[in-house]
């Protein structure tokens, strides 16, 4: 089973695929995208969309996971972020995609069995649970291949 993990941002989004054989999980692809800050948001969303649409025709994941959203400060933040999320989500859907949603208390507990674990704790986890050489850089690289175990460990049944 090939899963998708997304971590959304407005600018970068990472993004991991991860296959999944028994108990053994492998990074398939991994990396992020990038838009240019002078765009527009409606110019923004169609290449975010754009991108995912492609992304899903050539990998053809199985299933998709892609984090909640949690800001406690920054509404104007928040918002973009939704946008660019909801905009992942129909790209997902319309794909055909089943998608699994995970707030980061579930991805940190999934990873690393501590929901108050650090983001280095997450990443060394997931180097280590990914037989990696070094833990994936940016960030969210490393924030959307913990997504895509978190999905993994909570979806075992359909593995």
């Amino acid at each position: 089973m090939k899963i998708l993990g997304i971590d959304p941002g407005t600018s970068l989004i990472g993004y991991g695929i991860i296959e999944s054989a028994g108990s053994k999980l492998k990074v398939i692809k991994q990396g992020v995208f990038r838009t240019e800050k002078n765009l527009t948001t409606q110019e923004r969303v169609v290449d975010v969309y754009s991108f995912f649409i492609d992304l899903i025709k050539t990998e053809k994941p199985d299933i998709a996971s892609i984090e909640k959203l949690f800001f406690q400060n920054n509404a104007k933040t928040a918002m973009q972020v939704g946008e660019i999320r909801g905009v992942i989500l129909l790209a997902l859907k319309i794909s055909g995609l089943e998608v699994r949603e995970f707030t980061p208390l579930q991805v940190k507990q999934a990873v690393s069995n501590y929901g108050r674990a650090s983001k280095e704790q997450v990443q060394n986890m997931v180097k280590l649970i990914l037989s990696l050489e070094k833990i994936p850089k940016p960030d969210d690289i490393a924030d959307a291949l913990a997504i895509a175990i978190c999905c993994a460990n909570t979806n075992m049944d359909l593995i």
